[in-house]
Order: C-alpha cells, then structure tokens, then sequence
C-alpha cells in the first residue's frame, strides 16, 4: 500500500506544515528506524532529539512544534500518536482483508446460527451447539466456542481463545491468543475437613469495544454476571475473577488481579501487578499504580500507591519516613550512649 502526504492530511485532520504534497509514502516506523517512504510520530518530548534527526517522509507532530530546516514533511495533529495509529491502522486494513467462510477442518454444530458469507471460521476452530455469531466476525485458529455462547458483529477472536458456555460478547470485541472467557470462578467450601467446589453457574459478559490480553482469565459468575463494561481494555496475564464487575473503559494492566464480586466504577485504571482484594468498590477514574493493592473501598477522582493502597502523596510521605529511620536510630543510640555516661 501506498498513500500520498495530501492524502495522510485528509485521513488525519492534520494541518500541512511543510512538504511536497504528492509525496509517495509506503510504510510507517519509529523516528529513528525511518526512511525516506516512511510516515513517523512525535509523541513524547523523550524522542525530540530522534525527531531532529529522522529520514522519515514525513512527522505526525503537536502544533506549536519546532520545525527545523530541510529534512521530513511534517503534518500538525492534536494527539500524534493516536493519528499515526489511524495511519497504521489503514495500512494494515488494506493489508489483512477480511475473508468469509468456514474452514474444511473447523467443527460447526448444525444448528450453529451464523452467515458462512459474512462470517470467518478459521482451520481447526470448534464452535458448539446453540452459538450465535453475528456478522463480520472472524474465529481464529483452534478457537473453542461452548454451547449457547453469542458473538457480535466484527468481533476478531485469535487463536486458541477458549469461551466457554453461555458466555455474551458485545460488538467489536478483541480477544488476544490464548485468553479464557467464562472459566470456573475459584469457589470452594471447607466441610469435613474437605475442599467441596461451589458450582458456577453464571456467565461473562463483555460488553462492546472490550479487549482482552493474551492469556488473560475471566471466570464466569457464580450466579449472575461478570461484566465488563463497554470501551474496557485489559492487557496480558491478567486474572478476572467471578462476579467483578467493572465500568466503562477501564484499564487492567499486566499481571493485575481483581478478586471476586470487587466493582470498579468507570475510567478505572489498575496499574502492572495491581490488586484488587474481594468484594470491594473502587470509584470512578481512579488510578492505581504498578503493585499497589486495595485492601478496602477507595474513593474515585484519586492516585493510589503501595500495600495496602493509599494516595500517593501519602505513601510518598510515608516512604521518605521510613528512608529516614536508620539515621533516627543512629542518632537515638548516639542519646543513649550519653545519656548513660
């Protein structure tokens, strides 16, 4: 694929700062792996001395940015990253063509409900009785669809997904290779002396425009839902457990857990390695931080840090308290000694 520097400018909204608009380019690459055909970004003052110095085509830059002499054609847009990630986006549409139709070595039930012309069944891919899957919607390699499960439309299911029974999936879902839909919730009661498992009888919903990480988790209720809300993304390795509910476009980062029947409000983000303990409420928008973990309910509208989690200027404070303790103990030892004396 190719495109024109007028035609980026019309694709991003941007503003023509400098460059011959019939430009031709072909790619797209970082600001120092750029050549001549490529299209690249500024989008973190880390990278302005990269910028100085790219053979990109052309810069994706934030107005007001200065423009040094001769070098690449640059385009002014409000956020840089997200357009050049539009740009990306339209390479790799013309690229990866959506093709219908079901594999000879994928299982279909019979009684299946989904359009073979509108919809993608890739090699190997087991889909049970009862599924619904809606059009524009494309089953990866080896995937395994429960019985009574329901997919929207243009959703992209990669390989070896497994969602189990009864499972919903919104529109536009993303389900990265290897994560689990709708698993048992860990439910056990102790009696005589022994584990005994609770039966989970409930499902997963994730509701339109939600992503899920490579070998990520989302254990299915114990009755009832485990929800996750419209626009939420979650990364790789992470683990949901039964009955969380969360908001709308939250943001679950790697290695976080969130523990059974916890609710996080909208615009929640849990950093790498966050924790969320049981049956908690997290409020809306708030934010916590690499391996900070929520021992209680935590008010929204905050920055949480550390364990348990508490604002961040608090932690900050507390930690320079601790740094501060070997010289206290010196100095309590050196009263001590003359006080003895």
């Amino acid at each position: 694929m190719q495109i024109t520097l007028q035609e980026l400018i019309k694709h991003t909204g941007g503003t023509h700062e400098k460059g011959d608009l019939d430009l031709v380019l072909k790619g797209f690459a970082s600001l120092d792996e750029a050549t001549s055909v490529d299209i690249s970004f500024l989008g973190n003052e880390k990278y302005y001395k990269d910028y100085l110095k790219t053979q990109a085509g052309v810069v994706l830059i934030p107005p007001g940015i200065e423009q040094p002499e001769g070098g690449a054609a640059l385009v002014s847009v409000e956020n840089p990253s997200f357009a050049f990630g539009e740009v990306v986006r339209l390479f790799l549409e013309k690229k990866n063509k959506f093709s219908a139709g079901i594999a000879p070595s994928a299982v279909v039930s019979k009684d299946v409900d989904l359009d073979p012309k509108k919809v993608s069944v890739k090699a190997g891919a087991v889909i049970e009785s009862g599924v619904k899957i809606a059009a524009g919607t494309e089953i990866g390699p080896n995937v395994v669809i429960g019985e009574n499960v329901t997919i929207g439309a243009d959703c992209k299911i990669y390989a070896n997904v497994t969602i189990r029974e009864d499972c919903v999936l919104g529109d536009r879902v993303i389900l990265q290779p290897n994560c689990v839909i709708g698993s048992d919730g860990y439910g056990y009661e102790l009696v005589e002396g022994e584990h005994k498992k609770v039966d989970q009888v409930g499902i997963v919903l994730l509701e339109d425009d939600v992503e899920i990480g490579a070998n990520s988790t989302i254990d299915r209720a114990r009755f009832g839902k485990t929800r996750i809300g419209r626009g939420t993304k979650v990364d790789n390795l992470v683990q949901i457990a039964h009955n969380v509910q969360t908001g709308n476009h939250c943001l679950i980062v790697a290695q976080a857990g969130i523990a059974g029947s916890s609710k996080l409000g909208n615009y929640v983000t849990l950093a790498a390695q966050g924790g969320i303990s049981g049956h908690l409420e997290i409020g809306d928008q708030a934010i916590l931080m690499g391996r900070a973990a929520a021992t209680k309910n935590l008010p929204g509208n905050q920055i949480y840090k550390g364990f348990p989690a508490r604002p961040v200027k608090e932690e900050q404070k507390r930690i320079a308290s601790l740094s501060r303790l070997p010289k206290l103990l010196k100095e309590v030892r050196e009263l001590k000694k003359k006080l003895t004396k």
